[in-house]
């Protein structure tokens, strides 16, 4: 039938879904609505043509003119078959496109007012180059699509790569392609043709690049499961070689299958809810491929769980003795650690029952807090593991990652259980200071739990996901510091703090472990290498300076390594290390005697200060100028001591007139206190005595003994306050020589724990009152009246 050249005319119109017509396109598809129906039927009955316009929505039953796009075409009936369920089957071709510009619905079936569309074939010389280049590129693209399309018959490819009008080259690909219905409908709206094929190279980019992912992930699935279906028939083949080896030989299955797991399981006398957990994995097993991915994951996890000591428990050797002589052995000092040993031992041989003890020791570095676990141990004959925290930013190091996760494992916790084999071991939680926390969760929080007697009990790993008694365990942490440790987490713990070696400890330590173990470490006899005490001795004065004494057992191990290279080279049989020697072994002195007053001076006082490596001598000058009563204060001092050098110019005004100091000295003197060593910070209130005695020395011109030194704070009325660090302070004195320390009366019990070598020959002054200070320190006191004297005596008793 001719073509009709009508602008505008009312068609019986059918809604396509899910496709698209074109001009002068061939195509057949069904219908199936009664609206659709109708409208096939009027065409038959008038002259054959219908319009074709697509739905947006294609579940759309009955759509409405803003459910239809705009465009469409005008398409003439071919043919029509009708099936045995009503459904009519057409053969179309288009004829032309046209635009919507009113939709009547009539009841039976829908009729469209359309307006016909021209197309712009007709394009500029200047774009003709551009058209030739945009078809070849059409081309390429296309063949490329063709490639990655599943069956594309190849007739169709050499069709379009023989096109070279630029109509007919679209017209070939859209008709046989198949590109989603919503770029078709771009594609027949765009009126120009260069336009046109513009959007059909973008279109076909984007489905080959779809098509080559597509391909990609196909193919490494494919190799996935062909590798999976390998690794799959090689393990049956596997595992049916093993049955009939172990049916030819009579020997037990294999741990690892599915069936042996629920012996296991109900062997181990678990819980009810944590029994079910694992039955349950266990039943999962059953039906799983053995080569597949969860299926190893559920096997680890079994075997984890299934290898922890559930009921293993340790049987406890409690001997007070043994355990004293044991502790005694090892480590030599750490009396209170020790005391808190054997006290919760006593305690366990009258109840058996009680629950695992935390101890934190806190102290300098090298002072033995970790190796006093594994002696703790050995004391009670229990298992030790070491579970290191230093680092530590992440709570799953503690509580485990969940088994979903790849290469997911149980905490330091459960692997220590591991490690030990029973349920009741020694752990000792080393460096506890040193956890940090960040994005990944706070680690000292998931410590709460495992450091709680109330809540170990019920301890839940992630990786187990059932509940684990750790309140057989007996765990010891270690810290530096407990600045750095969480106050709820300081409350779950027995805090015991531990001081620095003094000079006798270290010498102590060295001649019972520290010689005899770096001989035999460097392959010597003991007869071939000894060293004088006063080697020892002068080693740790001149040679090393910390609170511990692994730089000590270093130098000792320097010495062992020259005498070992004069034994081996056959130059000696045997060396004796005498004191005339050691500079040949280890050089010059590394660190000089602390500072002191050699003789009786005006203004210049021995104090006793602590530091983190032990007590010290610290000396402190006190200098009388003329001037206009300023205060100068020297050495790198700190707040504290600042303000007790105040407190000492206020203390000497209220006493001038009993030391014989002009009372106007704070307006016609200048006072300068110093502190020698100068780079080193100093701070704290123990050098309140010092101060005070060198003030008042320098204003008085009274000198002080040299075989004097002192500690203590004082108050603004001369009251001598107690201080810390006495048993490292006393050690000091001794070490310089001193024959007299002056101490707060306040610290008389402290006394106890100082060595017994110091106390046989230095004596100790107990002092309530500043006044008491300077009779005892000043070399000549000036007689003071009976009104001052009981002035003072009156303010002592009433202290």
């Amino acid at each position: 039938m001719p073509e009709r050249k009508k602008i505008q005319e009312m068609l019986p119109t059918v809604p396509l879904r899910g496709t698209v017509a074109f001009p002068h396109m061939v195509m057949h598809f069904d219908v199936a609505r009664e609206i659709s129906v109708k409208a096939v039927e009027e065409a038959l009955r008038t002259d054959r043509r219908l319009f074709l316009v697509a739905q947006r929505d294609v579940f759309d039953e009955n759509p409405e003119m803003q459910d239809l796009f705009s465009i469409g075409v005008v398409a003439e009936v071919k043919q029509t078959l009708r099936t045995q369920d009503d459904t009519v089957r057409i053969l179309v071709e288009g004829l032309y496109r046209a635009k919507v510009k009113d939709i009547v619905n009539n009841g039976e079936f829908l009729t469209t007012e359309v307006r016909r569309l021209p197309l712009n074939v007709h394009e500029k010389e200047d774009i003709e180059i551009e058209m030739q280049a945009l078809i070849r590129a059409v081309k390429d693209v296309y063949e490329r699509y063709a490639k990655m399309f599943p069956r594309m018959p190849r007739e169709i490819l050499i069709s379009v790569m023989c096109q070279d009008d630029p109509m007919s080259l679209y017209e070939e690909i859209v008709f046989n392609t198949m590109f989603d219905f919503k770029d078709k409908q771009i594609l027949l709206e765009e009126n120009h043709l260069y336009a046109r094929l513009q959007l059909l190279y973008e279109i076909l980019t984007r489905e080959t690049m779809v098509l080559e992912t597509e391909k990609e992930i196909h193919d490494r699935t494919q190799e996935s499961i062909d590798a999976g279906q390998r690794e799959y028939f090689l393990r049956e083949q596997l595992r049916i070689i093993s049955n009939q080896l172990r049916e030819e030989t009579g020997e037990a299955p294999a741990e690892d299958e599915p069936e042996s797991y629920y012996e296991r399981i109900t062997a181990l006398g678990l819980p009810q809810d944590s029994e079910e957990k694992l039955l349950k994995e266990a039943a999962r097993l059953t039906q799983m491929p053995p080569a597949s991915q969860e299926s190893y994951v559920i096997t680890s996890y079994l075997d984890t769980v299934l290898d922890l000591p559930w009921n293993n428990l340790t049987k406890e050797s409690v001997d007070l003795k043994v355990a004293q002589e044991r502790l005694d052995a090892d480590h030599y000092g750490l009396e209170k650690v020790k005391e808190r040993i054997l006290e919760s031992l006593a305690v366990r041989i009258l109840n058996p029952e009680l629950r695992g003890q935390i101890l934190c020791l806190v102290g300098p570095p090298g002072i033995g807090k970790s190796s006093i676990g594994r002696s703790i141990a050995g004391a009670i004959d229990r298992k030790f593991a070491r579970v290191s925290l230093g680092g530590v930013r992440d709570e799953a190091d503690i509580r485990g990652h969940r088994k979903t996760y790849i290469g997911a494992m149980p905490g330091r916790i459960i692997a220590a259980l591991q490690q030990a084999g029973t349920r009741n071991p020694v752990i000792l939680l080393d460096e506890l200071d040193k956890m940090g926390n960040d994005y990944k969760g706070d680690p000292s929080a998931a410590m709460l739990e495992v450091l709680d007697a109330e809540q170990n009990a019920t301890f839940r790993d992630h990786y187990l996901e059932i509940p684990f008694d750790l309140s057989q365990v007996l765990f010891v942490a270690t810290a530096n510091t407990l600045d750095t440790i969480p106050a709820p987490l300081r409350d779950r713990m027995e805090i015991i703090e531990l001081t620095s070696y003094t000079r006798e400890e270290k010498f102590q330590i060295a001649t019972r472990h520290l010689v005899s173990k770096q001989i035999a470490e460097h392959g010597l006899k003991p007869t071939q290498c000894k060293l004088d005490d006063a080697v020892i001795y002068e080693m740790i004065d001149s040679y090393t300076k910390e609170a511990g004494v692994r730089n000590l057992e270093r130098t000792i191990g320097t010495i062992c390594r020259k005498v070992a290279r004069a034994v081996a080279s056959g130059e000696k049989k045997r060396v004796t290390v005498k004191l005339k020697d050691l500079k040949d072994y280890l050089g010059i002195p590394k660190f000089l005697p602390d500072p002191q007053a050699k003789e009786n001076t005006v203004g210049l006082v021995n104090g006793l200060a602590w530091t983190s490596v032990g007590g010290v001598l610290m000396p402190l000058e006190a200098l009388v100028l003329d001037g206009t009563g300023k205060i100068e204060i020297t050495g790198s001092l700190g707040n504290v001591m600042t303000e007790s050098a105040r407190l000492a110019v206020s203390y000497a005004r209220s006493a001038a007139k009993e030391y014989g100091i002009e009372p106007d000295f704070y307006q016609k003197k200048d006072i300068h206190i110093h502190a020698p060593e100068g780079a080193v910070p100093k701070d704290g209130p123990s050098a309140g005595v010092t101060m005070a005695t060198a003030l008042v020395s320098a204003l008085s011109g009274i000198p002080v003994r040299a075989d004097v030194a002192m500690t203590g704070e004082i108050t603004l009325h001369g009251k001598v306050m107690p201080i810390g660090g006495l048993r490292e302070k006393s050690m000091a004195a001794y070490k310089a020589g001193i024959t007299t320390v002056i101490i707060p009366e306040g610290n008389v019990a402290d006394l106890e724990e100082v060595e017994d070598i110091v106390k046989e020959n230095v004596t100790f002054q107990p002092v309530r009152h500043l006044s008491e200070v300077l009779e005892i320190a000043l070399v000549k006191a000036p007689k003071k009246s009976q009104k001052s004297k009981g002035k003072r005596s009156g303010a002592r008793s009433a202290t």
